[in-house]
């Protein structure tokens, strides 16, 4: 889970190196083909079943929020800090939890309640509306963290009964397909740095999403959960190393504030989970 988080954070340093060099729908483009393009190289030999879905119309709809959340992320890579775009991104936890239980009637109790209400609270002191620090850039991530959301719960319905290939295959499909259409707009003629990092981003993001699968199939999701945090002091190392970016200290407060209430609802609903009976989970 950390190599995949690692992995994840290296391909946001090359989408924002992207962007400064030649165009962020480039970055795009690259992640996305390269995702498939791995993808379809592993499940070559049973492409033909692994292509099969029970649910056509949920698999595009997955693809099309997280194709809108990864556009939303590296557009505001390109304006933002790392920092500052991976907190509020590290929102996804208490959003998954909140539309949950909106849009699939899970039980929601005061605490994880109060949890999701502080973390809201640490995403507006990282994007401080109606100050001089705001600008209308800082609600791309905040965008990215619910469109990733609603992604997630889709998958989640998706992956009862469909195989985690299908959907891994699809995600990158939809997109690939999409920014292929649309990059030749968009195109700037990359020297050879900006083709490395082309590359780069492809692989990167594709091997960084079969790590994440396979942790989530080797170990139970809310055991490996809080190791997405991780993200967050990557983000921060990458960005003073490689961009000379120091966030403030209300933009690490607001960090702190969001990772605390994220790891305060996920300490609940593990406990919620542990305390439910056998007969009630396998239902």
């Amino acid at each position: 889970m950390i190599a995949a988080i690692f992995l994840f954070s290296v391909m946001d340093v090359a989408a924002k190196a992207i962007a400064a060099r030649a165009d962020t729908v480039m970055a795009l483009w690259a992640r996305y083909a390269g995702q498939t393009l791995i993808v379809a190289a592993l499940v070559q030999p049973r492409l033909h079943i692994v292509a099969r879905t029970r649910y056509p119309g949920l698999q595009a709809m997955r693809s099309f929020l997280l194709l809108a959340a990864s556009t939303m992320m590296f557009f505001g890579i390109a304006t933002m800090g790392l920092t500052e775009v991976t907190a509020i991104m590290a929102m996804n936890p208490v959003l998954i939890t909140l539309g949950a239980a909106v849009l699939l009637r899970e039980g929601l109790g005061l605490r994880r309640v109060l949890g999701i209400g502080a973390a809201l609270i640490g995403a507006l002191i990282i994007i401080r509306p109606g100050t001089e620090v705001f600008s209308l850039n800082a609600l791309l991530p905040l965008g990215a963290a619910v469109s990733f959301a609603g992604y997630a719960l889709t998958t989640r319905f998706v992956g009862r009964d469909e195989d985690p290939w299908t959907s891994l295959l699809y995600t990158g499909l939809l997109g690939a397909i999409v920014l292929s259409v649309a990059v030749p707009f968009f195109w700037v003629p990359p020297d050879a740095t900006t083709v490395l990092l082309l590359i780069a981003i492809g692989a990167v993001g594709g091997l960084g999403q079969l790590l994440l699968i396979r942790a989530l199939s080797v170990a139970q999701a809310g055991i490996v959960a809080p190791f997405s945090y991780t993200g967050i002091v990557f983000a921060t190392i990458w960005g003073m190393l490689l961009f000379g970016e120091y966030p403030d200290a209300l933009t690490l407060l607001g960090a702190l504030v969001i990772v605390g209430a994220g790891l305060y609802v996920w300490q609940r609903e593990t406990r919620l989970r542990a305390a439910r009976p056998p007969l009630n989970e396998a239902a």
